[in-house]
């Protein structure tokens, strides 16, 4: 039996061109020189794009999830187009590197992670989404509704293969504590959790055990790397990305992007500290611009075939979400004529990992008690 296909996205900002818009060509350039030197080897396949101003680079290999080697890799082309980034004074250059050196595992250190690890299907269909200027429970919305929400997912209806419905795992992202939730079953607690997007994050998706697919092979994952908690202050945005498997017992393409037509409200947007809607778009259209912003969403579509990534289809290249992409305009409109008041910027809880507090220290002395 052929060893499994693992596809690993790793992303890190490390260096704005100009401001927080987007990845200059260079940074593009030096990350595919970097990876290609591997290909045949390590590798066996790799694409490099930007969503905005992170700088992504999607891998095929046989080396498993938390691959050394691999994420060894991704930190050293990280740290070479840093060294790019440096020389151009770009803005924030190596931001999202936290770690002083390599330790073994990429995570913990600033870049966000998402890996998938399967055995590759007759036909091996996968999307990479990136996002820019949000945090990992962006993603919470619309994977729920890719794989729990019969009004998007029609096969959650009409295909023996998923009609039993998936295994969500789902994290704790303050207190770093898991659970395991089966949907339908438990579909009303897990929204319980998942509403509040600012602590439960969707990490994993799983098949249920008995079905058509190894239940113990995701079909989609999330990066949940949140800066502030690594670097204990604010460091940026988040920028999640996320993999999700298509077809042939998981949700179709259209029912995986479908989802992504409500531009619904997101954590993020300018300095990190304001809510706004997320917007799809091509990967062409994704800077960020008015207010640092929109957030941005973009999907990239490839078939696998042997581990090469056939692709990518930039799916949101599309003028049927034309009109997602007017309702994020008109709720940013609306948003952005709060100013500085809350529901436009975060609450109190979320502001405490930005640059508010530096503010607030400087009046503390100045209350008096009532």
């Amino acid at each position: 039996m052929a060893e499994k296909i693992t596809v690993s996205l790793i992303k890190a900002d490390v260096g704005g061109w100009p401001g927080h818009s987007l990845v200059h060509p260079d940074l593009i350039k030096t990350a595919k020189k970097e990876l290609e030197k591997e290909k045949g080897k390590l590798l066996i396949d790799f694409h490099v794009t930007n969503c905005g101003d992170d700088l992504e680079l999607l891998m095929t290999h046989r080396k498993g999830v938390d691959s050394e080697e691999v994420h060894h890799l991704a930190w050293n082309t990280f740290e070479e187009a840093t060294k790019v980034a440096m020389n151009l004074k770009l803005y924030g250059a190596g931001q999202d590197l936290l770690g002083e050196a390599f330790s073994g595992n990429i995570k913990g250190l600033g870049p966000g992670v998402a890996e998938l690890e399967f055995d590759e299907r007759k036909a091996e269909t996968i999307i990479a989404f990136m996002m820019d200027k949000t945090d990992p429970g962006a993603f919470n919305l619309p994977i729920y509704k890719m794989f729990a929400d019969p009004f998007n997912t029609i096969g959650l209806v009409i295909d023996p293969n998923a009609v039993s419905g998936f295994t969500f795992e789902v994290w704790d992202i303050l207190e770093s504590k898991k659970v395991f939730m089966k949907c339908p079953e438990e579909l009303y607690k897990m929204l319980a959790l998942i509403g509040a997007k600012s602590r439960y994050v969707i990490k994993n998706v799983f098949p249920k055990k008995g079905g058509k697919l190894p239940s113990e092979q995701s079909a989609a994952t999330i990066s949940t790397e949140k800066l502030y908690e690594i670097a204990g202050d604010y460091v940026g945005k988040d920028d999640p990305v996320a993999l999700v498997r298509a077809q042939s017992g998981l949700p179709a393409v259209g029912e995986i992007l479908e989802p992504f037509t409500f531009p619904h409200l997101v954590a993020g947007w300018m300095r990190g500290s304001h809510n706004g809607p997320i917007m799809p778009v091509s990967q062409k259209n994704a800077i960020c611009t008015r207010f640092d912003g929109p957030p941005r969403v973009i999907a990239l579509g490839f078939q696998i075939a042997n581990g090469k990534l056939v692709g990518p289809v930039d799916l949101f290249d599309d003028p049927a979400y034309d009109l997602a992409r007017m309702k994020a305009q008109r709720a940013a409109d609306y948003m952005r004529q709060h100013g500085p008041f809350e529901p436009h910027r975060l609450p109190c809880a979320d502001m405490e990992y930005t640059t508010l507090p530096a503010i607030l220290r400087e009046l503390e002395k100045r209350f008096e008690k009532l």
